[in-house]
């Protein structure tokens, strides 16, 4: 099926693993997990005035890896910061809304990815304290602030960052199949948008070392594709619109064409068996990235590879945001103002621009994008790419997104059957079917 456009009246950073400034990354990182095992809900302070303030996430934020939590307790002498990790946010988010909903259980800091937030603001708002008490959320990008507004006009989240987008690609395999290696000539090459990009792929097709393949998967490029966009899967009136959305049928369409012009390995991102070693062993010349995504391929596919891959402008230059997520200070903690000045802390500019030196998060706080540790940084894995200029140019003009409160489940699910083309060969037409049918039954 190929979608087009008709008239209606009336709409993840999950567990990345990230390396930049030449850190070393130790396997922990590589787990997407690290978790103190006895950390679990609120509890208020002891006969001293001791406090632990417990904080609950996801995959990784890196506050552990740039030492903020030892820091604030240098700051802070009574306070102790602990971190309860889960590595698949996936698994992470169930659990939450089933403590929202028995009231237990809960952290004094819960993070929220921003696929969920949409969700949280419509029908949990009241759970959680309004940080725009606490923060000035001027100091955001614009729209992240939006994100976390519930209805009322409170702010139920402390954005932590963003996913700004770029091109990662193996220089080694675009040598091998004559291809420009320059990240000026590369951005030339699919300057025109996401379908210079294909055309770029078929060229790539044409003289690829065996057993390679343009990019790692279609999904991820649709993800790109519609990330791009204002308008992705809800209206302004929060109802759902993917199946005609522009953006949905821009990503679907294209991605239909990799599957069937085999430019893609058809691979589940992040997959262990899949994945992790087919970056390893450079089989994958082009990944859609947003700024968490280079930490994953520099991870995974290892030190033997380091050298052969580079950073350049997405294609026609797009400005998009793919994941990002928030902080959220539970009313029910023992201990909300103190979580409410730690969340401050955390997401201010010095901070936020250390945890992107640690591992890579790019800061969704302004204030930060003018610090040596961000304005500057550079990728010695990928030949010294430019980051810190390249995501602050694309994080200024960023369109801001239409979010709706099943995000997630839509993308999933879609992504799901992209991928089934791919592997499967399953047809447009068949697939298109199966993810509308399953993501219908699922938002109701």
């Amino acid at each position: 099926m190929r979608i087009t456009r008709t008239v209606v009246a009336g709409r993840r950073r999950r567990a990345a693993v990230l390396a930049t400034t030449g850190l070393t990354i130790p396997a922990l990182l590589l787990t997407g997990c690290s978790s103190d095992s006895d950390t679990s809900g609120s509890t208020g302070p002891d006969a001293n005035g001791n406090i632990t303030l417990t904080v609950a996430d996801f995959g990784q934020f890196g506050y552990k890896e740039a030492g903020l939590f030892a820091k604030y307790h240098e700051l802070h002498p009574n306070i102790t910061v602990k971190e309860d990790v889960t590595a698949d946010e996936k698994i992470y988010y169930p659990k939450l809304l089933q403590q929202l909903n028995s009231g237990s259980g809960l952290a004094d800091v819960q993070g929220i990815e921003v696929g969920r937030i949409k969700e949280i603001t419509d029908t949990k708002a009241d759970s959680f304290v309004d940080l725009g008490k606490v923060i000035d959320v001027g100091d955001w990008v614009s729209w992240k602030a939006k994100q976390a507004t519930a209805p009322s006009g409170a702010v139920i989240g402390a954005g932590t960052d963003i996913g700004p987008m770029s091109l990662c690609y193996n220089t080694d395999l675009f040598k091998k199949a004559g291809l420009p290696t320059d990240r000026a000539e590369v951005a030339k090459k699919v300057a025109g948008g996401w379908e210079d990009y294909l055309k770029l792929g078929e060229e790539y097709k044409k003289k690829a070392p065996a057993g390679t393949y343009f990019m790692d998967s279609a999904s991820a490029m649709f993800n790109a594709v519609v990330s791009s966009n204002a308008k992705q899967y809800y209206d302004e009136s929060g109802k759902p619109v993917y199946k005609e959305s522009p953006s949905v049928q821009q990503g679907w369409n294209l991605a239909a064409e990799v599957a069937s012009k085999k430019l893609s390995q058809g691979l589940a991102q992040f997959d262990t068996n899949t994945w992790v070693p087919a970056l390893r062993k450079g089989t994958i010349a082009t990944v859609a990235c947003p700024a968490w995504m280079a930490g994953q391929i520099s991870a995974n596919a290892g030190e033997g590879n380091k050298g052969k891959w580079d950073i350049t402008t997405a294609p026609g230059a797009t400005a998009a945001n793919w994941g990002g997520s928030f902080l959220a200070v539970p009313k029910s903690g023992k201990n909300v103002e103190e979580a409410g000045k730690l969340v401050k802390w955390l997401t201010a500019p010095e901070q936020q621009a250390a945890v992107f030196k640690a591992i890579g998060v790019f800061p969704s706080n302004k204030g930060a994008y003018d610090l040596p540790d961000v304005k500057n940084a550079k990728l010695p894995y990928f030949n010294d790419a430019p980051i810190g200029q390249i995501y602050a140019d694309e994080a200024k003009s960023i369109p801001e997104a239409v979010l709706g409160p099943k995000d997630g489940v839509i993308k999933d699910t879609i992504s799901t059957q992209i991928t089934n083309m791919e592997q499967r060969g399953t047809s447009p037409d068949k697939a298109w079917k199966a993810a509308t049918d399953a993501i219908d039954k699922a938002i109701g």
